[in-house]
C-alpha cells in the first residue's frame, strides 16, 4: 500500500507543470508577434483575393502596413532586449542533425497516432518547431524585401517587376498561412501537444511532457539544477 501511494505521488509530481520553458518577456513578445501576424493574414487575404494587393482598401492597407512594421519590429526589439538568446535561437533553428531529419521522416506517422517511442530524441526545439521557425524567418525576409519595394517604390517600378514582386509576396503568403494552420492544429487541437499552448501562457510544462518531447534539453536542465 505504501509503495502504491509513493508511486502515485511520484506520478502526480511528474504530471505537475513545474519545468520552466519560456520566460515572461518571450511569451509577451510571442503573442504580440502572433497578433501582428493574424492582422497581416486577414488584411492580406482581403487584398490578395481581391486581385490587387494595393487597391482601394484604404483601411486594410493601413492595418496591413502597421502590422507589417510590428511583425518585423518585434523580433528586432527582442534582439535588442537579449541579443545572445536571439542569436542562439536562430543558430539552433538552422542547426539540423541526423535526429532532426529522422524525426521529420517519422512525423506524419507520429502525428496520426504512431508509436511515440520511435521518435528520435530532440533538444530545446523539435524538428517540427525548427521547420516552422525556418518558414517564418525565410518568408519574413521575403515579406520584408517585397513589401518594402511594393510599399515605397510602387510607382517607380516597371510593371513586370511590380507584378513579379506581388506574385512572390503572394506565394510567401500562401506558404506561411498553410504552415500556420498546421501550427495551430498541432498546438491547440492535437492531443499529444496539449501542453504547448499552455506553456505559452504561463511558461511551464510538466516533467513528463519535457521528457517525451525534449529529452535532450530536459536532461541538460535537470543537470543544471543538480549542479
Amino acid at each position: 500500500m505504501y509503495l502504491e501511494t509513493r508511486m502515485l505521488k511520484v506520478s502526480n509530481q511528474l504530471l505537475k507543470r513545474t519545468v520552466d520553458r519560456y520566460r515572461k518577456h518571450i511569451r509577451v513578445l510571442h503573442w504580440l508577434h502572433a497578433a501582428a501576424f493574424l492582422v497581416l493574414v486577414l488584411t492580406g487575404a482581403v487584398t490578395f483575393f481581391h486581385g490587387d494587393g494595393y487597391s482601394n482598401f484604404l483601411v486594410a492597407k493601413i492595418l496591413h502596413r502597421t502590422a507589417a512594421v510590428l511583425f518585423i519590429g518585434i523580433p528586432v526589439l527582442y534582439y535588442l532586449f537579449d541579443p545572445k538568446a536571439t542569436t542562439g535561437f536562430i543558430k539552433e533553428t538552422f542547426k539540423w542533425n541526423r535526429d532532426d531529419i529522422e524525426w521529420l521522416k517519422a512525423a506524419p506517422d507520429y502525428y496520426f497516432g504512431g508509436d511515440e517511442q520511435r521518435m528520435p530524441a530532440q533538444g530545446r526545439l523539435n524538428a517540427g518547431q525548427k521547420a516552422w521557425q525556418v518558414i517564418i524567418i525565410i518568408t519574413g525576409l521575403v515579406f520584408l524585401g517585397t513589401g518594402v519595394a511594393l510599399w515605397g517604390f510602387r510607382w517607380a517600378l516597371p510593371l513586370p517587376a511590380y507584378l513579379w514582386l506581388l506574385f512572390t509576396h503572394g506565394i510567401a503568403f500562401v506558404v506561411v498561412v498553410l504552415m500556420f494552420l498546421v501550427h495551430i492544429y498541432l498546438g491547440v487541437f492535437h492531443p499529444r501537444f496539449r501542453e504547448s499552448l499552455r506553456s505559452m501562457l504561463d511558461g511551464k510544462i510538466s516533467p513528463v511532457y519535457a521528457k517525451k518531447h525534449y529529452p535532450k534539453w530536459y536532461e541538460k536542465q535537470a543537470g543544471k539544477k543538480a549542479d
